[in-house]
């Protein structure tokens, strides 16, 4: 029997929350991300710098649910330690770090001139 594409993103939304309320990084992700939003309303950004606010935060957010899915799987699996498993942890780690190294330096790119020209404005 076919599921219904409700069942899926239920879910989807299931295995979402799972991860917020199991993973501390996850948390912190999505706190600094409502942090890019708002910095992104009060700067007033165009249309492509929220763009490429909105990518960079589901890269780091991707990033993070792949590296718990791959965590947790290694676990179910390998319960013990393993050289092979360490590695594995710490290559989607490794993705994290990216994600959010490139989120960051999109975020200077797109918040730079506007958080310059505001300091410029109160203290020059």
């Amino acid at each position: 029997m076919k599921q219904s594409w409700l069942y899926s993103v239920s879910y989807a939304l299931q295995g979402i929350l799972e991860a917020f309320n199991s993973e501390r990084n996850l948390r912190i992700h999505f706190s600094v991300a409502l942090l890019a939003l708002l910095a992104a309303v009060i700067c007033q950004i165009n249309y492509l710098e929220l763009a490429l606010v909105i990518f960079a935060i589901g890269l780091v957010i991707v990033a993070e649910l792949l590296n718990t899915a791959i965590e947790k799987t290694i676990d179910l699996f390998q319960p013990t330690y393993h050289p092979l498993a360490k590695t594995a942890k710490n290559v989607a780690a490794g993705a994290v770090l990216v994600a959010t190294f490139t989120s960051v330096m999109i975020g200077i790119l797109v918040f730079g001139p506007y958080l310059l020209s505001m300091y410029s404005e109160i203290f020059m």
